[in-house]
């Protein structure tokens, strides 16, 4: 069974008297463990269906399950509640709390599902470790670099064990050093058995996933697995 199943996927907007199709059939498959990426040019549609599969908006038509769950009909409480759960984002620009430290912008998701403070903190000083970040719990963004920033990012996506992990331009605000490492973080998770969806229009952060998905116009250009000896492995 996919963990991740859209049958004829559709977004369509109005713009004064004209309707834009931002998706148009879309009609995907991925399975718990996979490590994909979705790329396009601006404007291709990969940010609005990224928003589709993270629940953070529905399809004009068409249907999407995730975990065997029609997610495409739920009302904005229910999608609240499967993205606190079954999703973890990670963004371009870190969206941390400026003021609060490492392990409090880590225990947000879980302030938000109501889990216990002894838990929470537990919790998120696991997820730092994994990130290796235990040394920097206490300090706030200001106090950390770039790298360091996505880091605590990443950490707070994990920290409620989700079944995907979905990262929009992730190296997008990060120096190519630094990008290489996010991009090795992201393999090491994708080993320990993390689904991962990336948004990017990067071919070199492309290369690391095990299979590309190309959108066009709104619909699914090629759906490509990538092979051991054409991954990119920096």
């Amino acid at each position: 069974m996919p963990l991740i199943e859209t049958k004829n996927l559709w977004k369509t907007y109005k713009m004064g008297t004209e309707e834009v199709n931002a998706l148009r059939e879309v009609s995907i498959s991925i399975e718990k463990g996979e490590y994909v990426a979705i790329m396009g040019p601006s404007g291709s549609g990969k940010s609005t269906l990224m928003n589709l599969i993270g629940c953070l908006d529905t399809p004009t038509q068409g249907e999407y399950k995730l975990n065997n769950r029609q997610v495409s009909s739920m009302n904005d409480d229910e999608l609240a509640n499967i993205r606190n759960r079954e999703i973890g984002f990670v963004f371009q620009t870190f969206n941390l709390l400026p003021r609060a430290t490492s392990l409090h912008n880590v225990e947000l998701p879980l302030i938000y599902n109501g889990s216990p403070a002894d838990l929470r903190r537990k919790m998120a000083e696991e997820a730092l470790a994994k990130v290796e970040l235990s040394d920097r719990m206490m300090h706030k963004p200001s106090e950390l670099s770039g790298g360091q920033r996505q880091r605590v990012a990443i950490a707070r996506a994990l920290v409620n064990n989700p079944s995907i992990l979905l990262a929009d331009e992730p190296t997008g605000n990060l120096d190519s050093k630094t990008s290489v490492d996010i991009m090795r973080l992201f393999d090491e998770l994708h080993r320990e058995g993390n689904t991962i969806i990336v948004v990017t229009h990067e071919q070199d952060i492309a290369k690391r996933a095990h299979r590309v998905l190309s959108i066009l116009d709104g619909k699914i250009a090629s759906d490509v697995r990538v092979s051991e000896e054409g991954r990119k492995i920096l």
